[in-house]
């Protein structure tokens, strides 16, 4: 018979979980006690890309399945949803950030500061995280940019390498270091921690500055356009990433595909030889276990955002407007 519900130690809560037996992808035969399995054995990474950030829920209640689809806001009837505010019923350890949106609404988001709201999640059935790149300490001035390596369709990840190499090198030459991670998918990020100073604007147009730079670097390859159809270049570095209320999905989240990928932190030196279907629900917790989490170094040295928006300057780029 099915387990109709478990208590799972978490640091100091006993937490919750309900019909654990609950396939939640068939086509590897993972059921939610495998998931929250996993969001355990990567416990240190999950909540060092979580804690204290307001977080979007991705939940995928049913599982993942053929022809199963996620609600939009212009049709809700998707068998998953994005869960913004504060689910009803939360226990009162989970602890939120409040919010404004563009729109001028509000909203008291999730904020984890300790692994069991990660696993109280995933009980509700969470397998992407949407951490903005800001803390409850300061919703306003984001402590990270995030850059977005975005393949056109049919560009495959040994197009986007390169261009994360730049990324890395260009950075280098300003004394910054970043951190790269797999999408789950055939795209890149690459974290950098910075002082929280910036205006959300003032993030995107450092964004839009480093990609001018990279399309300099590399003109067959990196475009800024920000109209799909207009883009003639295989990878876009997606500036708006860092507007307001625009998140990516977080390391170590679980991609909601059949195959049950996740976002994976790399070191540089793996990069070449990294392959997005390397990294699974499966495999992650060994390779966790071995080697640490990659962006550890992600809570080290915060950088100043004045020699990109310097360069901003120069080239006369005014912030993007959001979209």
């Amino acid at each position: 018979m099915a387990t109709a519900a478990e208590e799972i130690q978490v640091g100091e809560r006993l937490v919750r979980v309900s019909s654990p037996d609950k396939p939640y992808f068939p086509e590897r035969g993972l059921t939610k006690r495998d998931v929250v399995g996993y969001f355990l054995a990567v416990g240190d990474g999950i909540l060092r890309a979580l804690r204290d950030r307001p977080t979007m829920l991705e939940r995928w209640p049913r599982g993942v399945f053929a022809g199963a689809k996620i609600g939009t806001r212009q049709d809700n009837r998707g068998d998953a949803f994005y869960q913004k505010r504060l689910p009803a019923g939360a226990p009162d350890w989970v602890r939120t950030a409040h919010l404004t949106f563009p729109s001028g609404r509000t909203a008291d988001e999730v904020a984890p500061g300790e692994l069991a709201v990660v696993i109280w999640a995933a009980n509700l059935g969470t397998l992407r995280f949407h951490p903005w790149p800001v803390t409850s300490a300061d919703v306003e001035r984001p402590d990270q940019l995030r850059i977005d390596l975005d393949p056109m369709p049919g560009v495959g990840f040994d197009q986007v390498v390169p261009v994360a190499h730049e990324v890395r090198a260009f950075l280098a030459e300003l004394g910054m270091v970043g951190y790269p991670k797999t999408t789950g998918g055939r795209g890149l990020h690459v974290y950098l921690s910075i002082e929280p100073r910036w205006s959300f604007g003032e993030c995107r147009r450092a964004v839009l500055a480093l990609g001018h730079e990279l399309a300099r670097r590399l003109p067959d390859l990196v475009t800024t356009t920000w109209w799909r159809e207009q883009r003639d270049r295989p990878v876009f570095i997606d500036y708006n990433q860092m507007a307001r209320d625009h998140t990516v999905t977080s390391a170590y989240s679980i991609r909601p595909t059949p195959a049950a990928l996740v976002s994976a932190p790399l070191d540089w030196a793996e990069l070449d030889d990294a392959r997005p279907e390397d990294f699974d629900v499966l495999s992650m917790p060994a390779r966790f276990a071995e080697r640490g989490d990659p962006h550890a170094g992600l809570d080290g040295d915060r950088f100043s955002l004045e020699p990109l928006l310097a360069l901003a300057d120069r080239a006369g780029l005014a912030a993007p407007p959001e979209r």
